[in-house]
């Protein structure tokens, strides 16, 4: 039973016979630091049910405390405060408890499992900022909600059909000369991209000349060559034409390639992989079914609907009058066989930019409609937009941030400002590349997670590789000098197995309490889905261990039970910092 359960049960117990009324909630907070204490009980809430000072009600429950729970040792009021002191034997025997375990914090899958989709990126160009936030918070989310105890299945869609690479398609038959990812040194992925722009380019050049021979705008855009070119190609793919179907499949291949080496940069995976090509004709057999249900109905020009305006949403188009599926009929399709493939998944999480916010509300209520069990338990994982300070690494077009140039950006960043600080004496070249990109990546993906999904975010490079405040680099030099005092502490054989301390220094309390709150952050992130609950807890963390180094004598202190307690309570800190960071995909360097 924890030590707040065991309170509570008490605290009932005192209400019933001080009073004889029954609580049905104890209501708690975490003691305010100007007050002794390290729980703290609220009364106020208590009047609905007891009558009375609420000074004397807390002073009389906090006598009832002292005497019948061992662990609180002594209390205050302060108004409609009851602050609890507990004693140091109830957080060192918690410390003995933990100390040898590895895995601290994290539950045994048990349940039904989760699928998780993120990144699912068009074919048609690289990687950009918007996709490094949706990687990020995808795969952390992912972790968190592993480590919380269910397993879990990270996927994607790969949008890897339509008129999006179409477009780049012809642009490399006319204007590519053959050219390869090989031929040019380029990533596949930026190669393709090239010719996405250049078809733009062409398109805008040929709605101009046609402005000039006294077209609208409209009919410009419509009418022009290169588009109608486009589409034919479109409708040629899809009826299997043999060469067609051999140039998409080519430069398909280029773009995976290139998408691999930025998911390996960026330290994500995932366990399956879904193709648009495979899925857009998904959804139609559940139409019937719908129909069937009731779900949907007819137009008279054929087409199928969906109406949502009793549940506050409008009517859905399913199907159009010509037959052919939109977005939502894929969607649908795609959750139900998802499930089919993976019978033992409960549930699933789409992580995708809050434009889609009403999308997803459809696409829920429709599947709970067509009467899916799984459909109580889908999660749209919505986020903001990421914005850039002005006049910071835009590319060549002048909108978008390329992922790559961003991940080896953070990488120079983290180098400037190291050689400025000048933390590297002994490294050879290579270790001081390796770090580099370690404090670059870390400080990158810190600055995004730490923020709420649902907030747009600045990102500003500099800001974030900073080695003070909330920030990664600052985390992961604490790790780094943790990693020293051990290394210290090895040299002069203190032993770290055996904790006989009696009596805690206030900030060896301090910590002790941050410690005991990891497991439920853990959890409280997976409820939320919200990476930010780990990244301020260790932040919290961190800046609780430099509090502690700076009052408290580690490896100076002549005291033997001292000194072993205070290295191994360093080492805890260190492996939580290191297990915190590794759920947000973050490394932590063994020195800086």
């Amino acid at each position: 039973m924890s030590l707040q359960n065991t309170i509570t049960t008490h605290v009932k117990e005192a209400i019933q016979k001080l009073y004889q009324a029954d609580l049905s909630v104890v209501e708690f907070q975490a003691t305010r630091k100007e007050f002794e204490g390290d729980i703290t009980v609220v009364v106020f809430p208590m009047l609905r049910v007891v009558k009375g000072n609420p000074v004397q009600i807390g002073t009389q429950i906090g006598e009832y405390l002292v005497a019948h729970v061992s662990e609180v040792s002594a209390f205050n009021v302060v108004k409609g405060f009851l602050n609890l002191v507990i004693a140091d034997v109830h957080y060192l025997d918690f410390f003995k408890e933990i100390l040898g375990d590895e895995t601290f914090g994290f539950k045994a899958p048990e349940g039904k499992a989760v699928m998780l989709e993120y990144s699912s990126p068009n074919t048609n160009k690289p990687l950009h900022l918007g996709h490094i936030r949706n990687n990020l918070l995808g795969y952390a989310v992912a972790k968190i909600i592993q480590a919380s105890g269910k397993n879990v299945y990270k996927t994607q869609i790969i949008n890897d059909r339509g008129i999006h690479i179409c477009k780049s398609m012809l642009a490399w038959q006319r204007y590519g000369n053959e050219e390869t990812p090989e031929s040019t040194g380029l990533k596949g992925d930026k190669l393709v991209g090239n010719y996405y722009v250049r078809f733009d380019q062409e398109y805008k050049t040929e709605i101009k000349n046609l402005v000039a021979t006294g077209k609208t705008e409209e009919e410009a855009k419509k009418e022009a060559p290169i588009l109608i070119e486009a589409q034919n190609m479109l409708l040629k793919w899809e009826a299997g034409d043999e060469e067609v179907v051999s140039l998409w499949k080519k430069m398909n291949g280029w773009v995976y390639e290139g998408f691999d080496v930025t998911y390996k940069n960026l330290g994500v995976n995932f366990d399956s992989l879904y193709y648009e090509s495979n899925t857009y004709l998904l959804g139609k057999d559940n139409i019937v079914e719908g129909l069937e249900k009731g779900v949907f109905y007819k137009k008279e020009d054929g087409s199928v609907w969906c109406d949502l305006t009793e549940d506050g949403l409008d009517e859905k188009i399913i199907l159009r009058s010509d037959g052919t599926a939109v977005y939502m009929t894929q969607d649908i399709g795609t959750a139900i066989q998802r499930i089919k493939d993976n019978p033992d998944v409960g549930g699933m999480i789409y992580t995708v930019g809050n434009e889609q916010d009403y999308h997803f509300k459809v696409l829920f209520l429709i599947l709970k409609k067509l009467g899916y069990d799984w459909a109580e338990n889908l999660f749209h994982l919505s986020y903001g937009m990421v914005d850039l300070p002005s006049g910071k690494m835009k590319s060549r077009e002048g909108t978008v941030v390329d992922a790559d140039d961003l991940i080896s950006e953070m990488a120079t960043t983290a180098e400037t400002l190291s050689k400025e600080l000048g933390k590297l004496e002994g490294y050879s070249e290579e270790e001081k590349q390796k770090l580099y990109k370690v404090i670059g990546l870390g400080a990158l993906k810190y600055y995004i997670l730490k923020v709420d999904p649902q907030k747009r975010i600045l990102f500003n490079p500099e800001e974030s590789v900073e080695f003070q405040g909330n920030t990664g680099p600052f985390i992961q030099y604490t790790y780094a000098r943790i990693q020293s005092i051990l290394r210290k502490a090895k040299g002069l054989e203190v032993d770290t197995t055996t904790v006989s301390m009696s009596e805690l220094h206030p900030k060896e309390k301090e910590l002790l309490k941050l410690l005991q709150e990891y497991p439920g952050t853990i959890q409280l992130a997976a409820q939320n889905h919200s990476p930010a609950l780990i990244a301020n807890y260790t932040y919290d963390l961190a800046k609780g261990f430099n509090s502690f180094f700076q009052n408290v004598t580690i490896l100076g202190t002549d005291n033997k039970e001292e000194k072993s307690f205070r290295v191994a309570l360093s080492g805890k800190v260190a492996q939580v910092i290191k297990s915190a960071f590794g759920l947000l995909g973050i490394d932590v360097p063994e020195r800086m």
